[in-house]
C-alpha cells in the first residue's frame, strides 16, 4: 500500500484539544446538571494540565532535539506548537468565560456561593482572620528574594503567591519580592459556617484568605501586590532501560524529581503587574508564548471538590445503582455460573462487583491453586490488590505483573508491589521496554482430579472508582482455548522464551496490528466480490498511520465504515475519493467512553473483539495488549446492541467530525432525543429515586 500525502492525516495534539474543547461544550450546556458542568470545567483544566506535562513538553523537546522532523500530517513539532497556542488561548478564555459569566451566578442563585474578600461583610471578615492566624500562618513559610534566599524551587502545578513589597524589614533589607508557596496540607477551599456565609454553602478560596492577610507575613513592609501564580513542568519519567538493574529502584529515584521536570507554562492571574511577569517568565525559563494570565483562579481542578461538599442532589446527575447480570443474582459460586457460559459484564452501567468476587471467591477456595493477574492503574485503596494479598497468605501461588511505568500511577504501583512481596505473591513488572497495558486475570482450579482455567479479560483497569466512570466491557469465560492463550501470554511476561502462536487472542506488539489489517483486508476482498462488508471500531484514539491506510483503502472498495472515537483521532473521514464511506463520531458525556470494539461483519460471521488497546503506534508496538473475541452469539448480541447501535444512534451526545478535523454536534429537531448512556442506564442499571 503506497503512502499517501501528508494532507491526508490531521495533526494528533489538535486533535486532542478539539477533543477537550468537546468536553467544554458539556459545561456550556444547559441542559447539565449545574454542578455537573462545574465538574466538566474542571476536567478540561485536569486535561490542559497533563496536555501541557506530556504533549507540548514532548513538542518542546522535539523541536530542541529533532527541529526537521515531521508528524505523519506534516507539521514539525515547532509548526504544531504554533498552532496550538491561539486554539488552547481561545478554550481557557471560553472556559473562564462560561465559570464567571454562567455558572457561578447560577450557584449563587442557588445558594451555594464563593465568597470574595471586597464583599466580605464584618463577621465573614473575622472568621477569615482566625482561620488565617490559626490554620494557615502557622504553615507558611514567606521567602525574601535576595542573595541568601533565592527563588525557590516550585514544584508542578503548585499553588504559588508572588509579592511586591516596599520598605525595610528589620534587617534592613529591601527585596521588593517575595514568594509564598501555598501548603500542600491544607484545602484550597474552605466552606464557611452557614450563619456566617449567610448562604447554605458558602465557600472561601485559600488564595482569597492570603491575599486579605499577606502583609501579616511582612512587618513593616508595605505589600504592594500579591499574585497567585502555577507553573508547570514536564511530567514524563526517564529510565534508562539499558543500564537500569531494578526498575522498582530506578523508578522511585526518578519520581522524586517528577515534579521539578523543565518548566512548559506558566499561570498568573490577570491582574499581576507586567514587572512581576517578566519576572517570573525569567525564573522559569520561559517565553510570553508559556504565559497563560487567566481571570480567576489560576488552578480551576480545586473546584472539583465542591460538588462532593454540597448535598444538592437536584443540581447532580441522578444517582444509580448499577445493575447484576441475571445469572450472578441467581447463584454464589461464580465458577459454577461461567461454567455454564460466558459472562459480559458492561461497565458502569454494570456492577464492578462480580470481578471483585472473582478474585475473592478464588482467594478462598480451597480448590484454587493459583491467580496471576496484570495490574495498569487499580488506586491507593484496592479491594482487589487486598483479595491477592490474602490468597498469597492463603498459600496459593498468586503472582501479579505490575506495570510500574502507568503515567501518574507509578507511586500507586510501586507502593502495592512493595505490600503484595511482603505477603509473598509473586511480582514481576513485564517486560522493560513494553508497557503492560492488558488487562487480563487467570485462576488455576483443581476439579475432579483435572485443573481448569478461569479468566477475566477487560477494556478497562482493574479499578474500582473508575468503573463507576468510564464505560467498560469485562467478560469471564473459562473457554480452554481462550485460557490456554491467556495463560501463554503470562508466560511470556513473567519468563523468557520465543512467541507462541495464539488460536484466539490478538497481542501486541506480535499480531495485534497484522491481525487487525488482515480483518480490514477482508472486508476489502468481500466487498469487491459484491458481498455487504461493514467495519465498526469503537476506541479512546485513532492515530496509527497503516491502520488509516487500510482504512481508506476499504473506503474506496465500498466497505462501509463507522468509527467512534472518544478523542484524537488523525483519519479524515468523509474525504472525496478517499474516504467517502468513513463516519466518525464522538460521544462526550456522563461517563468517559473507554470501551475498545471492534467489529468485521466477514460475509455474515459478525466477528467482535473487545480490546484493551487503542488503534495507536504505541499499543501496537511498544506495549503488551490483547484483543479478545466474543465466541457466545448471546453476547454478540448484546454488544451489538449495547456497544454499537446506540452510539450510531446518539443524537444528544454525539459530534460528527467533518473532514477537516472540526465536529458537529448531532442535533435533530425532527427526531426523538436518543443518549446512548441514558438508554443503557435505564436498560442495566437503577435509577435512585
Amino acid at each position: 500500500m503506497n503512502s499517501l500525502p501528508n494532507d491526508h492525516f490531521l495533526n494528533r495534539e489538535l486533535s486532542l484539544l478539539a477533543f477537550n474543547e468537546r468536553v467544554l461544550a458539556q459545561a456550556q450546556d444547559a441542559h447539565t446538571p449545574l454542578l455537573e458542568r462545574l465538574k466538566f470545567v474542571c476536567i478540561v483544566s485536569s486535561n490542559l494540565d497533563e496536555f501541557f506535562e506530556v504533549r507540548v513538553a514532548g513538542l518542546k523537546e522535539r523541536a530542541a532535539m529533532s527541529p526537521h522532523h515531521q508528524s505523519p500530517d506534516g507539521y514539525t513539532a515547532k509548526q504544531t506548537l504554533q498552532e496550538l497556542e491561539p486554539r488552547v488561548r481561545a478554550l481557557v478564555d471560553r472556559q473562564y468565560e462560561v465559570l464567571n459569566r454562567d455558572i457561578l451566578p447560577q450557584l449563587s442563585e442557588q445558594g451555594i456561593r464563593f465568597l470574595r474578600r471586597n464583599h466580605w461583610n464584618a463577621a465573614q471578615a473575622e472568621w477569615v482572620q482566625a482561620y488565617f492566624f490559626n490554620e494557615l500562618m502557622p504553615v507558611l513559610t514567606p521567602i525574601g528574594l535576595d542573595p541568601a534566599h533565592p527563588f525557590p524551587r516550585v514544584l508542578n502545578k503548585s499553588l504559588n503567591f508572588a509579592v511586591e513589597l516596599s520598605g525595610r524589614d528589620a534587617f534592613g533589607r529591601s527585596s521588593g519580592a517575595a514568594v509564598v508557596q501555598a501548603p500542600r496540607s491544607l484545602p484550597r477551599v474552605i466552606l464557611m459556617p452557614p450563619e456566617i456565609a449567610g448562604c447554605e454553602y458558602g465557600f472561601v478560596f485559600l488564595s482569597s484568605i492570603l491575599h486579605a492577610h499577606v502583609n501579616e507575613l511582612f512587618a513593616g513592609m508595605t505589600v504592594e501586590g500579591c499574585y497567585q501564580f502555577r507553573v508547570t513542568r514536564n511530567s514524563e519519567l526517564f529510565v534508562d532501560e539499558e543500564e537500569i538493574k531494578n526498575l522498582r529502584e530506578a523508578l522511585q529515584g526518578e519520581l522524586s524529581q517528577r515534579n521539578l521536570g523543565d518548566a512548559v507554562r506558566l499561570e498568573v492571574a490577570d491582574n499581576c503587574s507586567a514587572d512581576m511577569v517578566n519576572f517570573l517568565l525569567g525564573q522559569f525559563g520561559l517565553k510570553h508564548e508559556d504565559l497563560y494570565q487567566v481571570n480567576g483562579l489560576v488552578n480551576l481542578v480545586r473546584l472539583m471538590q465542591i460538588p462532593a461538599q454540597v448535598d444538592r442532589p437536584d443540581l447532580k446527575f441522578p444517582e444509580f445503582v448499577p445493575g447484576m447480570p441475571a445469572v450472578l443474582s441467581k447463584s454464589d459460586d461464580i465458577f459454577s455460573v461461567i461454567r455454564k457460559g460466558d459472562v459480559l459484564l458492561h461497565h458502569p452501567f454494570q456492577s464492578f462487583q462480580p470481578v471483585i468476587d472473582f478474585i475473592r471467591q478464588a482467594a478462598e477456595d480451597p480448590d484454587v491453586l493459583a491467580i496471576r493477574q496484570t495490574v495498569y492503574r487499580t488506586g491507593t485503596d484496592s479491594m482487589l490488590m487486598e483479595a491477592l494479598i490474602h490468597a498469597a497468605t492463603r498459600g496459593k501461588e498468586v503472582t501479579v505483573v505490575v506495570e510500574l511505568m502507568a503515567r501518574f500511577d507509578e507511586e500507586a504501583n510501586i507502593s502495592w508491589s512493595a505490600k503484595l512481596e511482603q505477603a509473598g505473591v509473586h511480582v514481576v513488572y513485564g517486560v522493560v521496554g513494553y508497557k503492560t497495558h492488558a488487562k487480563m486475570a487467570l485462576v488455576v482450579r483443581r476439579e475432579h482430579n483435572q485443573l481448569r482455567r478461569y479468566v477475566h479479560l477487560g477494556t478497562g483497569n482493574y479499578h474500582a472508582r473508575t468503573a463507576r466512570m468510564y464505560t467498560d466491557f469485562g467478560l469471564l469465560t473459562c473457554h480452554e482455548g481462550i485460557c490456554t492463550d491467556v495463560n501463554e501470554v503470562f508466560t511470556q511476561l513473567t519468563g523468557l522464551g520465543s512467541a507462541s502462536h495464539l488460536q484466539h487472542l490478538w497481542q501486541s506488539p506480535f499480531s495485534l496490528h497484522s491481525q487487525v489489517i488482515a480483518a480490514i483486508q477482508r472486508e476489502i476482498e468481500h466487498a469487491r466480490a459484491g458481498r455487504q462488508a461493514a467495519i465498526f471500531a469503537k476506541m479512546n484514539a485513532l492515530l496509527e498511520p497503516q491502520v488509516i491506510l487500510a482504512l481508506y483503502e476499504a473506503s474506496q472498495a465500498g466497505v462501509q465504515i463507522d468509527l467512534v472515537v472518544r478523542g484524537a483521532c488523525a483519519l479524515k473521514p468523509g474525504y472525496p475519493g478517499l474516504s467517502d464511506n468513513i463516519r466518525v463520531r464522538s460521544v462526550i458525556g456522563r461517563f468517559l467512553e473507554h470501551t475498545r470494539i471492534l467489529y468485521f461483519r466477514n460475509g455474515g460471521a459478525d466477528d467482535i473483539y473487545l480490546s484493551s488497546a487503542d488503534w495507536m503506534e504505541r499499543n501496537f508496538f511498544r506495549r503488551i495488549e490483547v484483543a479478545f473475541p466474543v465466541l457466545d452469539p448471546r453476547l454478540k448480541k448484546r454488544i451489538l446492541a449495547e456497544g454499537i447501535k446506540p452510539y450510531l444512534r446518539d443524537n444528544s451526545q454525539a459530534w460528527e467530525m467533518e473532514a477537516n478535523g472540526s465536529y458537529r454536534q448531532r442535533h435533530s429537531r425532527r427526531a426523538k432525543p436518543i443518549c446512548a448512556q441514558e438508554l443503557l442506564l435505564s436498560s442495566l442499571s437503577m435509577i435512585v429515586p
